[in-house]
């Protein structure tokens, strides 16, 4: 008996020690889920439908797919074949097993390998180690399959197989194969093209359809005859499906909103899912307009449209360019910084309306007039003689929209834009020139200033991806002046055939404006309604000219028809502010404001600083050779200088800001590297000094 005791102990302690070592070696072994990682970038609509997926690192189309993706039918028929116990077994079915042996017995070679769906995925995670089909290998493809059904639900172990399934060529898993076959997602497939997947991955070589049809013709016949076996299809309907071909090519991938795809990918390395902000309806709609647009443009030109809806600041559809697999087709033309010709008119005004020295009513002159050595034109050569602040926006007259860039300063209106979030883009400072697109500013970034406009003067930065933390709000200019705003584009005259003739379907009320850069190189239109903000640029991606082609006439239409493609306002339009001044004729507004002075009618304090010396850099001089500093001593900042000037002295590096500094504060600069550089002092006045300089290492 004591004998026996001692025997059952050692037994005990023997299979504990072996269940120990077990569990040691299953954790410390646990399955490589680095291939199933290792998933395709994918970019979606708000929605979820795919608007682009790209390749993974190691070259295969592998898009996460899981079950409810995938067709109930696709499904049913892939247990059926491939796992019937798969719902109920702990990652191995002994009798598929047995039934394997047997017939591995009877007719001496492998009929049926017994692998269930599990199994397969160990395979499909690990393939270098389970390459060679022996008893070993099976016996660790078992192993793996229950470490799998261990650590994970069934509907995971399901999603890694969908997803990792070979499917010919580089192809990986059920959804890219529908994809690229049958240009549809798998939610979507017919008895036919689900058959055709579920025998694809026994020989994914031998059976592509885009290659061996009639091998894949013939997998796919067997699967069908096996599922009229065990009854999951009707003898009728696996005929019927017996009829269809089967896929001679691959199609395509969706390409829909590339170029933003690519931005958000590049941005975003590190995650294989973006959901954007993108409706997948309204982006359809823009890109087959943005299209059939491009297809009258016989000189090279293309068209880039951003589609912005105002309460959220969502980008709802982006159209980089027409063709992107063609010449320059990747420049994003949305994101490059083009002249806006008159587009940025608006903020002028509305900045000068903010701050009392202008109101729609106000009379101004159309006439000759010089700025210093600067003599601007109306875009016809003629003038029009006295007109009121809102006939001039409207007509978009460029010396009063220059005189009062005057009166609100060059500095001012860009920084403000600057600080809305809008990348811009001049030599030296910014100078009256602006006024007309002597500056270059992406389309994207004037969308998010005329929704601004929209929404009360409040410019937000645009949302591109779902979830994104709400952007800093920045006031271009208050309530009033944006109501003015409205009011005044609200009546801007429609392109010619819009008005008669072709009509134009007033669901909505928009607001709008053109522009068109020197030299006809950019046609733009912006506008907006209620609910909805649409920009629109028309030119060359090399930036040449297009002789002749205005934004009235290339691109105000495309932006209408925008419009008349986007789903109605629903809300209604903001109420008159109590603030504003309401005046139907000049002479009913307070004096101050009946006649526009191009001159500031300031005190004398002010009048008194203003006849300081203009602003002039003492260092460093014009045409110096600037040592550059060691970048590792505890100083390692250059100090800029400027003599004379109205305080604040605001300093530009190439264009770049570098900030506004008090007359005796110090502007300290760090260069970058060796190289030229343009160093501009612009004081309150808008009076502004330029070196030329050269950054250089001293051996």
């Amino acid at each position: 008996m004591t004998r026996l005791r001692g025997r059952l102990v050692f037994a005990g302690r023997l299979a504990l020690g072996a269940g120990l070592a077990l569990i040691t070696a299953d954790r410390a072994n646990p399955p490589d889920l680095t291939r199933a990682n290792s998933l395709s970038p994918e970019v979606v609509a708000d929605d979820g439908t795919l608007l682009r997926a790209f390749l993974s690192k190691d070259g295969a189309w592998r898009i996460h797919t899981n079950a409810s993706q995938v067709g109930s039918r696709y499904l049913t028929m892939l247990k059926a074949y491939e796992d019937q116990r798969f719902d109920s077994h702990f990652g191995v079915d002994p009798a598929a097993l047995l039934r394997a042996a047997v017939q591995f017995v009877s007719a001496g070679h492998v009929v049926s390998g017994g692998s269930t769906l599990t199994m397969q995925v160990a395979r499909l995670l690990e393939p270098d180690i389970f390459r060679h089909h022996n008893v070993t290998a099976k016996f660790l493809q078992i192993l793996r399959a229950v470490q799998l059904e261990e650590r994970y639900s069934k509907d995971r172990i399901l999603s890694l197989y969908l997803t990792l399934a070979p499917m010919g060529g580089n192809l990986e898993g059920v959804r890219a194969a529908s994809l690229s076959y049958f240009g549809k997602e798998p939610a979507s497939l017919d008895l036919a093209q689900s058959a055709l997947l579920v025998a694809l991955p026994q020989s994914p070589t031998r059976q592509r359809p885009d290659r061996h049809a009639q091998a894949a013709l013939a997998g796919r016949d067997h699967v069908l005859a096996r599922m009229v076996e065990e009854g999951v299809v009707t003898p009728g309907d696996a005929a019927a499906a017996r009829r269809e071909g089967v896929p001679f090519a691959r199609q395509p991938m969706p390409l829909n909103a590339p170029h933003l795809a690519q931005h958000l990918v590049l941005a975003y390395p590190a995650k294989t899912a973006l959901k954007t902000t993108i409706n997948a309806n309204i982006q359809t709609a823009a890109e087959r307009l943005a299209r059939q647009e491009r297809a009258y443009l016989d000189d090279g030109g293309d068209v880039a449209l951003v589609v912005v809806e105002n309460r959220t600041r969502n980008v709802v559809a982006y159209v980089g360019g027409t063709n992107y697999w063609g010449p320059s087709g990747q420049v994003d033309l949305a994101n490059r910084a083009r002249s806006p010709g008159s587009a940025l008119k608006p903020f002028i005004y509305g900045m000068a309306f903010d701050e009392l020295i202008l109101h729609p009513q106000s009379r101004m002159e159309d006439q000759p007039t010089s700025f210093g050595d600067y003599a601007p034109r109306d875009f016809d050569g003629q003038f029009q003689g006295a007109v009121t602040a809102r006939d001039a926006l409207q007509m978009s007259l460029n010396i009063p929209a220059v005189m009062v860039l005057d009166r609100v300063g060059p500095l001012a209106f860009t920084l403000a834009l600057r600080n809305a979030g809008a990348h811009l883009a001049f030599d030296g400072a910014p100078s009256l020139p602006v006024a007309l697109g002597g500056l270059g500013v992406p389309l994207r970034d004037v969308a998010m200033l005329y929704a601004g406009i929209a929404e009360g003067g409040t410019a937000r930065g645009l949302n591109y991806l779902q979830g994104s933390p709400p952007k800093t709000a920045h006031r271009l200019f208050g309530p009033v002046a944006a109501w003015y705003l409205r009011d005044i584009l609200d009546g801007v005259s429609l392109p010619d055939g819009w008005a008669m003739g072709q009509g134009l379907n007033r669901r909505r009320t928009i607001g709008f404006k053109t522009g068109t850069s020197y030299g006809f190189r950019d046609a733009w239109s912006v506008g907006f309604s209620n609910d909805y903000t649409v920009a629109v640029w028309v030119g060359r991606a090399d930036g040449t000219p297009r002789a002749g082609h205005v934004g009235r006439d290339s691109a105000a239409p495309i932006l209408l028809k925008m419009f008349g493609l986007l789903p109605p306002d629903r809300r209604p339009a903001p109420p008159m502010p109590k603030d504003a001044i309401t005046a139907r004729n000049t002479s009913d507004l307070p004096p101050s404001l009946r006649v526009f002075s191009r001159q500031s009618t300031a005190p004398a304090p002010v009048q008194r600083v203003a006849q300081l010396p203009p602003p002039s850099i003492a260092w460093p001089p014009n045409g110096a050779v600037v040592p550059l500093p060691n970048s590792h001593a505890r100083d390692s900042a250059l100090q800029f200088k400027a003599d004379g000037g109205k305080a604040p002295l605001t300093w530009l590096v190439n264009g770049a800001l570098l900030g506004s500094f008090d007359r005796f504060a110090p502007a300290l600069y760090t260069p970058a590297g060796e190289g030229l550089a343009r160093v501009t002092v612009v004081d309150a006045e808008g009076r502004s000094d330029t070196s030329e300089i050269r950054f250089k290492k001293m051996r």
